[in-house]
């Protein structure tokens, strides 16, 4: 017994000029805070340190919040902190801690742990990096160096060189080659913006995913970018903000801003609500194209089926003959408009436009370059990531477009 420290065992052997302690043959010391046994261990009454040994385990008397487990393990009797230097796993009323290096203050249930460490939250959730600073009373992580946070329930992981996670907030922070995965249905979407967040609203707990600046995603079947985005768990729907793009197949659309729907991960319908322009390529320098105030796109199993476009409709289409050629430009204008696609290869089963409907059919070999495109035409294939990496480069042409005037700044200033 010393002073509030006590060991027990079976045989102890005590080192008089060195001040030193231990026992080979099981033991176990038990301080004010925590209780630990092992198979050998020893003590400096001087230094408080105390060195463990095979089967260490290591547990809270006063509040039964953690235990430890691990075969070498170093301890100091005073300040309560515990040295990992071997495979130990730390298991809390919140969270199990897996690590092979670090530091866990067991008064202040703090841990610094090193060498892609792993926690695990009471929820699923996981955390890792080769760096974490976990505090468990505030249920509060922060990770440097390949930061990885999965979320079971939501089946999403966040990535970043930096990062941190509030368990009780239900919230996240990535930033440094940030990028987050969904991956609950079918193919994983990839998504990479400067900061990513993702938290809770406090007024109806529903769950919302940000990224900003410079956003750029892939998937199998839609790719897109834009400056800045937000995703609502509460209505399913993709916010795309300052001059978003989105790609499908081998159609583009670009708006002001457009708004993504899924349903079961799986994309339902796209809106541009304030002006939306398609094209789509279909050979050569020719694209079909379709303009509008406003833009709704419906898709079925990850294809474009429908598109509804309305207020200052303009086109510039290049119907296929029978035998798949193509001899002439339809160029025209309406009110409304409504296009129906196959269900197969992406090609345009019937157009409807009305009230009234003006238009021309040119022949290509009298069709002058001008009729080819409409004004607000560009097509951004430069700009479309290619993989789930490529989400990471960031192209000077879209530098270029992202530092353009915001649209929608424009629009509400001269309303």
């Amino acid at each position: 017994i010393n002073k509030d420290v006590e060991l027990e065992t079976y045989t102890f052997y005590y080192d008089i000029a060195s001040n030193i302690g231990y026992y080979d043959n099981e033991g176990k010391i038990t301080d004010a805070e925590n209780q630990l046994t092992s198979g050998y261990g020893q003590y400096s009454p001087d230094t408080k340190d105390a060195e463990f040994r095979e089967h260490v385990v290591l547990n809270d008397i006063e509040e039964k919040d953690f235990r430890m487990t691990t075969e070498t393990l170093l301890y100091n009797t005073g300040t309560h902190i515990a040295r990992i230097i071997s495979p130990t796993t730390i298991v809390t009323d919140s969270a199990t801690v897996y690590s092979s290096n670090g530091i866990y203050n067991t008064d202040m249930g703090f841990s610094e742990l090193f060498d892609r460490s792993l926690i695990v939250t009471e929820g699923g959730n996981t955390l890792t990096g080769d760096t974490i600073y976990y505090d468990q009373k505030a249920g509060f992580g922060e990770a440097f160096g390949n930061m990885v946070l999965t979320d079971s329930v939501r089946q999403t992981m966040l990535e970043g060189n930096y990062g941190c996670y509030f368990e009780k907030q239900d919230s996240a922070f990535a930033t440094n080659r940030a990028r987050i995965l969904e991956y609950s249905k079918g193919d994983t979407l990839y998504m990479h913006g400067d900061t990513i967040r993702s938290y809770v609203l406090h007024d109806d707990s529903t769950h919302v995913m940000t990224a900003y600046p410079r956003v750029r995603f892939w998937r199998v079947d839609i790719q897109g970018l834009c400056d800045s985005l937000s995703f609502m768990e509460r209505d399913s729907t993709l916010y795309m903000h300052r001059h978003p793009i989105v790609w499908n197949e081998a159609r583009q659309i670009f708006g002001n801003v457009i708004y993504v729907h899924f349903n079961d991960s799986t994309v339902d319908w796209a809106k541009l609500p304030e002006f939306g322009f398609t094209a789509e390529h279909v050979g050569e320098e020719f694209y079909n194209q379709l303009s509008g105030k406003e833009m709704l796109a419906t898709f079925v199993d990850g294809n474009m089926r429908r598109l509804d476009v309305s207020g200052n409709v303009e086109v510039v289409l290049l119907p296929e003959e029978s035998d798949s050629t193509i001899n002439k430009i339809v160029n025209s204008e309406s009110s409304f408009l409504t296009a129906d696609f196959s269900a197969g290869p992406m090609q345009v089963e019937r157009i409807k436009m009305w009230p009234d409907v003006t238009g021309t059919a040119t022949p290509l070999y009298l069709a002058k370059k001008s009729i080819f495109y409409l004004s607000n035409f560009q097509w951004y294939e430069a700009l479309r990531p290619k993989d789930k990496d490529d989400i990471f480069n960031i192209p000077p042409e879209m530098e270029a477009l992202l530092n353009e005037p915001d649209p929608t700044v424009r629009k509400r200033r001269v309303d």
